[in-house]
């Protein structure tokens, strides 16, 4: 981690010191409505989001280009697309800001962006300073592609226009777009500056040039922007800020780039955007992540997973309730990380899962995203069974069940009960059966790779099943506390019917089958040639409760002799080599890809829920040396330290082996933070209060947690006496006097000194 960067305050910033990471490391800055992401160079995308996944793009690149008058040479404050050799590089990637020093030709410079909870716009500040020993007049020259005028509609330029608005301070679009309902609106893309500019550009042909590009745009080889306005050609935003500065002597300039929906906007924008106005609504933003996201803290020997979960993970974790996986607006991504969430933060989980609510079916079933204007199923079969996971997660939180009456409409207007959403989800599964009375697989379940196994509407997922047991259990938590007698009986009912069905016809002798496609035939069954085992029917056999007797250790003694490798645990093996059309996507993405035999690292955070389950304290410590990023001890990985990422690729990729899928747009941050605030260290909500049942890594002899909890703090410190791992609470101490109820004392106010000694 040290080769390319180090966590700082506590670890909320991340510093990033050499602009040659293997990749581009990404911050992603959003609010409810607009989201960017930039890497430690300013790479990065900016868009806005309406109604049912209506977007605009506003920004598919940003530059500030720094140009010397005297000498004519330019770079640029972020560092790309001019290759220079800047010194005094650095980035810093914090909770919700990005900001990117360097310095070149006796010129510092810095370059600050971050995206304001109360508008659909990005603030970028810049600040100049002259390092040199002589008076320098520069040009400062923010400039962002943008795809306003229609990216989704080929030739969509020609009704856009483009030009400078004096009074703003700056530059402004009109095109028309489908945003906030199915008809055009007319929509304006800006940059504004808070001072008085000296030139401008908003046609790409004449900054750029008709066949430049931004490494050497024309304009910047003129000397400057050229003052261009645009009708009916592809749209650029660039401004224009010439000063002069004497030796030691520095200049600020702060901007806005954003979209205006509405009358009045553009002025509002410009209105706010001002030095004093910025330093707030910044300050803000950080005071608003740090309020959401400090439900819980750690402290363990581990300083790097201090940082990471203390801060990041819990940032990616509420990201995702909310964006989902940014490129659309996954249902199960959603309500899934809402259940995540509410182990810090209840209440903005309940509010976000009961927006995801409003997109479920009447009828129970739930879409898999909504996108452009429309509800998308995508004939995916398990989007509904989160609801119920998620719903007791948060209940269990917040210990409120009378929330569970509070009315949400369906996607069709109707309306019904919190609770009635719930049932009717677990309803519709039970319904929703295929081969061997097993849950449909239809168009795939969580493994969405596997989309051709069932769409003839017979095939059926024992994972998804094993899943449905657990959501049904779940549901009858809920029925218990509101103590809806019939809806219990028959939750039990069906849980142990379906349960039976799963270990008859879902077993394979050594472990559980994962699915059976349309023709019967097994898929992740020792008889078959490839693909002989799926990790995640596993896990949640032991997660559900479904495994039982010697058949848990069974299960897992299998993943360790088949899945178990020094990078991680397969989600499969062996790899398919050759596409299988039964089966769908999985079987064209190369071997040791994702799905298909990689290290797909969701599954494994649930693996580390499960070894936690099972008292395996050195799995514990191995599952979560294998999964961070920033741990080497089995195998090297290459990818951001400050962030989790998808999964891993493995040796059978060759020389992408230990190279990391997507970041931040993945569940693994928020499942590693759920397994280890809730398994690992054992923070057990339950509607009757908080129970501790930790499963601590060995190496671990001291560490603690402080967690808000109804009103109270709880700051709890945990000991292990012993060598290889303690299981079993010796003792409880709770504000210096013995504690044995099965619960905590909990009193809203209060605050709980809570001292446990662990023992084997």
């Amino acid at each position: 981690m040290k080769e390319y960067g180090y966590f700082r305050n506590q670890g909320s910033e991340f510093v990033i010191t050499t602009p040659h990471t293997p990749r581009h490391w990404y911050n992603y800055l959003y609010n409810d409505s607009y989201i960017t992401f930039t890497s430690q160079v300013g790479y990065g995308e900016s868009l806005i989001q309406g109604h049912l996944g209506r977007r605009i793009l506003l920004a598919d690149s940003r530059q500030v280009y720094i140009l010397d008058t005297e000498s004519g040479q330019y770079w640029t404050a972020n560092g790309l697309p001019v290759k220079k050799e800047y010194q005094d590089f650095s980035c810093v990637h914090g909770i919700g800001y990005t900001e990117i020093f360097s310095q070149y030709m006796g010129i510092s410079s810095s370059f600050r962006i971050f995206v304001p909870q109360d508008a659909n716009e990005e603030i970028w500040s810049i600040k100049v300073k002259n390092t040199s020993n002589r008076i320098r007049t520069i040009k400062v020259i923010p400039y962002a592609k943008t795809e306003t005028d229609g990216v989704y509609r080929p030739q969509g330029y020609n009704v856009d226009t483009a030009g400078f608005r004096p009074e703003l301070n700056g530059v402004a679009t009109r095109s028309y777009a489908k945003i906030q309902s199915e008809n055009f609106q007319e929509v304006s893309a800006y940059f504004l500056a808070d001072r008085e500019v000296s030139g401008y550009d908003t046609r790409k042909n004449a900054f750029i040039g008709t066949y430049g590009n931004e490494q050497e745009p024309d304009a910047l080889a003129m000397g400057g922007c050229t003052g261009s306005c645009c009708i009916g050609e592809k749209i650029c935003l660039a401004l224009e800020h010439t000063v002069t500065l004497k030796p030691g002597e520095d200049a600020q300039f702060h901007y806005a780039l954003g979209v205006a929906l509405a009358s009045g906007e553009l002025e509002e924008a410009a209105r706010r955007n001002n030095a004093r106005t910025v330093e707030q609504r910044l300050m803000d933003v950080r005071e608003q992540y740090a309020a959401q996201e400090n439900g819980v803290t750690i402290r363990t020997p581990d300083e790097s997973l201090n940082c990471l979960i203390n801060f990041w993970t819990k940032h990616q974790t509420n990201m995702g309730s909310r964006w989902a996986r940014v490129r659309h607006n996954g249902y199960r991504d959603m309500v899934s990380d809402s259940e995540c969430l509410a182990s810090f933060n209840p209440q903005l989980a309940w509010e976000r899962f009961k927006r995801a609510l409003t997109f479920q079916y009447s009828n129970g079933y739930a879409p898999r995203t909504w996108l452009d204007g429309e509800i998308r199923d995508n004939n995916f079969a398990d989007c509904a069974v989160w609801i119920p996971m998620a719903a007791a997660s948060i209940i269990e939180e917040l210990g409120d069940v009378k929330c569970l009456e509070e009315s949400v409409p369906f996607n069709d207007g109707s309306e019904a009960s919190v609770y009635e959403h719930v049932k009717r989800a677990v309803d519709f599964l039970w319904d929703f059966r295929g081969i061997h009375g097993l849950v449909k697989l239809w168009g795939g379940d969580w493994n969405d790779m596997m989309n051709q196994a069932g769409l003839e509407g017979k095939g059926s997922s024992v994972w998804l099943s094993l899943a449905w047991c657990r959501a049904n259990e779940r549901f009858g938590a809920l029925a218990l506390a509101l103590d809806r007698k019939e809806d219990l009986f028959f939750s039990r009912l069906r849980g142990q019917e379906m349960k039976d069905i799963i270990n008859e016809t879902g077993w394979d002798g050594e472990y559980y089958i994962d699915a059976f496609n349309d023709q019967g035939e097994p898929l992740g069954s020792m008889s078959c040639r490839e693909g002989k085992i799926y990790l995640i029917p596993q896990l949640w056999a032991v997660l559900a409760q479904v495994a039982e007797g010697e058949r848990k250790q069974k299960i897992m003694d299998a993943v360790d002799k088949y899945l178990e490798t020094d990078l991680g645990t397969l989600v499969s093996w062996p790899a398919y080599h050759s596409y299988v059309d039964t089966i769908g996507q999985m079987t064209q993405k190369p071997a040791g890809v994702h799905e298909n035999g990689g290290v797909y690292l969701h599954p494994c955070c649930w693996k580390l829920a499960v070894d936690s389950m099972q008292k395996d304290n050195q799995k514990v410590q191995m599952g979560l040396q294998k999964i961070l990023p920033f741990h080497h001890e089995y195998h090297k990985k290459y990818c951001e330290p400050y962030i989790m990422c998808n999964s891993y690729f493995t040796e059978e990729t060759g020389y992408r082996l230990g190279t990391a899928g997507q970041t931040w747009r993945s569940a693994t941050g928020a499942w590693l933070t759920k397994a280890l605030f809730q398994y690992v260290l054992g923070l057990k909500a339950e509607i009757p209060g908080l129970r501790l049942e930790p499963c601590l890594p060995p190496d671990w002899k001291e560490c603690s947690v402080t967690k808000e909890f109804r009103g109270a703090v709880y700051n709890i410190r945990y000991t292990q006496t012993e060598d290889h791992g303690c299981n079993r609470i010796a003792s409880v101490m709770v504000n210096g006097s013995p504690w044995t109820e099965p619960y905590l004392p909990c009193g809203s106010g209060m605050v709980y000194e809570v001292n446990v000694r662990l023992v084997k």
